[in-house]
């Protein structure tokens, strides 16, 4: 599992584009991580399912809501990951106003949840293979902070803890 003073695995995440600009077209377009990594501070958060309701209600809201404060901290960019596809992310940011704020990040085969080992299996509820809710603060890529969620808890991947853990930096 992944570790404070990891780099983060390499792959490629998937975000749905609706305006074209910075070298994306419109529609999805892949996100190689460690590419898109290099050289920021991303304080990159993930959660089990899109449009979900801790996930909806509190978890993007409140990393949207803190987005600019996040910023003034020093960081460079905001990642919301999670096991659905891009269309899903996509949808959901718009539903979110998440645009400029919050990058919505598709891992629809799972394969960067796998590759961090933070998986969380939901087959008997009826989602499949899922992301445990966890957040964490990466700095050109390497883990500096990393909290995971207690099962079916919302404590320590908030955007006011990343905040402070940005700011103490």
């Amino acid at each position: 599992m992944l570790k404070i003073g990891d780099q983060v695995p390499a792959g490629t995440l998937q975000e749905f584009v609706e305006v074209e600009g910075g070298g994306c077209a419109l529609g999805p377009n892949p996100v190689d991580v460690t590419a898109a990594l290099a050289g920021k501070t991303v304080a990159l958060f993930a959660l089990p399912g899109a449009f979900t309701p801790t996930c909806s209600a509190q978890h993007v809201p409140g990393y949207i809501a803190q987005a600019e404060a996040l910023k003034a901290a020093g960081v460079d960019e905001i990642w919301c990951v999670s096991v659905n596809d891009v269309f899903v992310m996509g949808a959901w940011g718009r539903d979110l106003a998440a645009a400029g704020k919050v990058r919505m990040l598709a891992d629809g085969s799972a394969d960067f949840t796998k590759a961090t080992g933070l998986t969380l299996d939901l087959t008997a509820r009826g989602m499949g293979l899922r992301s445990k809710r966890y957040s964490m603060l990466l700095v050109n890529g390497q883990v500096k902070t990393l909290n995971i969620e207690a099962g079916g808890k919302f404590e320590v991947s908030d955007a006011s803890t990343m905040l402070a853990q940005a700011a103490a930096r």
